[in-house]
């Protein structure tokens, strides 16, 4: 039977743990699942493909197989795995462009200063980067780009569950407020026929927007704009999906006060689409992300009673909140 670690050898391995996210970066900037698609490689083949050195890629391989991503057999051929194969840049609701944007630089180089930042009670980005994390993505498009894609890779698997979680209205419109590239929107029209759609953000970020579909055609349009000054108005349902987890709360307030004068039609409603924080010790995805949110953004990941004070505050009356198939939750809210 398996024997528990002891506390040293166990410490020790959450000390490390940033090998892993090495290793995984590593992997998904070589495209080692989009080689191994057709079949299992060895390490000199992959290296070969590549242009890696065998025996280094061999041994991040192996480091990552003992997490179940990729697998070594006995011949030494590494084989996909299910947790390898959203690391293929074709898979579908691919995790690739995802796992580079939450390893790069502007994540990872702040996270080892967590020290200062408990310390401190604010994010020392802009002490590392000379700017607030999202001037910096302005100032250098390259890590703006690997931002824009990666949140789009990371929204790909989320945006169809939630969705479906929600009971929209028959006709009507609905503003995606921050809704970057528009994916989130693009499921929402396709599920919901009657409805049209407002994507809402900024002009750089709405020059690549996916809403230009044959199937959306004529129901949709982008509007450019600051979500800290207005919100387009009159709409049925705003939604602010992964958005109020970037800001403090003072800035959230903002945004949301900005939403509630937009909702003057009767009935409007908001959805804020955020991880909600349970009570307890269990692991929680929103727990690793508010760390996150923390060290580079002065945002955080909230439980419910912390979005309903945010929701009130803003004139905003707490309804419903809604679990999804995915790691975040949808608490809706109606105009008080």
């Amino acid at each position: 039977m398996p024997t528990t670690p002891p506390p040293a050898v166990r410490l020790t391995e959450h000390a490390l743990a940033y090998l892993h996210s090495a290793a995984l970066r590593a992997a998904a900037l070589l495209g080692v699942a989009d080689h191994l698609a057709d079949g299992p490689r060895t390490a000199e083949e992959l290296a070969a493909a590549t242009g890696t050195d065998p025996a280094h890629l061999r041994r991040a391989l192996r480091l990552l197989a003992t997490r179940e991503v990729f697998r070594e057999d006995e011949t030494g051929a590494f084989h996909l795995t299910p947790a390898a194969d959203p690391l293929r840049s074709d898979a579908p609701s691919s995790m690739r462009d995802a796992v580079v944007m939450l390893t790069d630089e502007p994540f990872w180089r702040p996270a080892g200063h967590l020290a200062d930042t408990v310390r401190s009670g604010h994010t020392v980005f802009d002490d590392l980067f000379g700017a607030p994390y999202f001037t910096h993505l302005e100032r250098v498009p390259e890590a703006g780009a690997v931002f824009d894609t990666g949140m789009a890779g990371l929204a790909e698997s989320e945006n169809d569950p939630i969705a479906a979680a929600y009971d929209f209205p028959a006709d009507g419109t609905v503003v995606d407020v921050g809704g970057g590239r528009g994916g989130l929107l693009r499921r929402v029209l396709r599920r919901n026929p009657g409805l049209t759609g407002i994507l809402y953000d900024q002009e750089p970020v709405l020059r690549h927007h996916t809403l230009d579909t044959p199937e959306l055609t004529g129901r949709w349009q982008t509007h450019p704009g600051d979500f800290f000054a207005s919100v387009p108005p009159g709409a049925d349902v705003y939604l602010l999906k992964r958005i109020l987890h970037d800001w403090s709360d003072t800035d959230c307030l903002r945004i949301l006060r900005a939403c509630r004068t937009a909702m003057t039609r009767p009935g409007s409603r908001l959805l804020a689409i955020d991880a909600v924080v349970p009570a307890g010790n269990d692991p929680h995805p929103g727990k690793t992300m508010d760390i996150l949110m923390m060290t580079s953004l002065d945002g955080r990941e909230r439980d419910e009673p912390a979005f309903h004070r945010l929701l009130t505050t803003a004139g905003l009356k707490p309804a419903r909140t809604l679990p999804t198939d995915s790691t975040l939750s949808i608490v809706e809210a109606v105009a008080a």
